[in-house]
């Protein structure tokens, strides 16, 4: 379980196709205090520590994580935002993130406000997925690329986020452009209610 809320954007220093699965390897400053067989959010994408060596350590995506995330995109050097499993007797200072991201997004607009940034994204309209909570609602949240959002300018295949200059410097935010693939995962809340909806119908 996350919260969204990144730790540190680490860079990419290795990547190795193995069949149907990727070992992405990277290099982060918390790496000492990290543990074989520990769930670390990747842009919003629960993996498992499976190595470590010196500064980076090494997480697997399967063909299935590949095929609805954009890790399979990721190259040499590239930023991803980290975040590991949330602490229970701490502060929630995001939102409940399961680290099991829904589908990719594409950013359609990015414009710089006033001192902070506006983006906006575009995913794939699915009215089934959608009655599913698959779906955003104005002012509340959804996680992109593991970063806890509130969301606005909500319509059935976009939304609008806000970013303040510490989020855009911090995490991978800074290298998201206009055609840029992100990963979202919608609001767990919003799925368990459509759920119990479908279900006493």
């Amino acid at each position: 379980m996350f919260s969204g809320i990144v730790e540190e954007a680490a860079t990419i220093v290795g990547l190795e196709q193995d069949q149907g699965n990727l070992h992405l390897t990277m290099e982060c400053s918390f790496v000492d205090e990290l543990k074989i067989d520990q769930s670390v959010a990747h842009n919003g994408v629960c993996l498992t520590v499976v190595k470590k060596e010196g500064k980076t350590y090494t997480v697997t995506a399967i063909k299935e994580t590949l095929e609805k995330s954009n890790l399979g995109l990721l190259k040499i050097g590239d930023k991803v935002n980290l975040e590991r499993s949330m602490i229970m007797n701490g502060r929630l200072d995001g939102h409940i993130v399961q680290g099991h991201v829904d589908q990719t997004a594409k950013c359609i607009e990015r414009k710089e406000t006033d001192g902070s940034w506006l983006y906006t994204f575009q995913y794939a309209k699915n009215p089934e997925m959608a009655a599913q909570g698959y779906l955003t609602v104005e002012k509340g949240s959804a996680t992109v690329n593991g970063v806890s959002l509130t969301v606005f300018n909500c319509q059935d295949d976009r939304f609008s986020v806000a970013i303040i200059p510490y989020t855009y410097e911090f995490t991978n935010f800074h290298q998201i452009e206009v055609g840029t693939t992100v990963n979202i995962e919608f609001d767990i809340l919003g799925k368990y209610i459509s759920r119990i909806m479908a279900v006493q119908k």
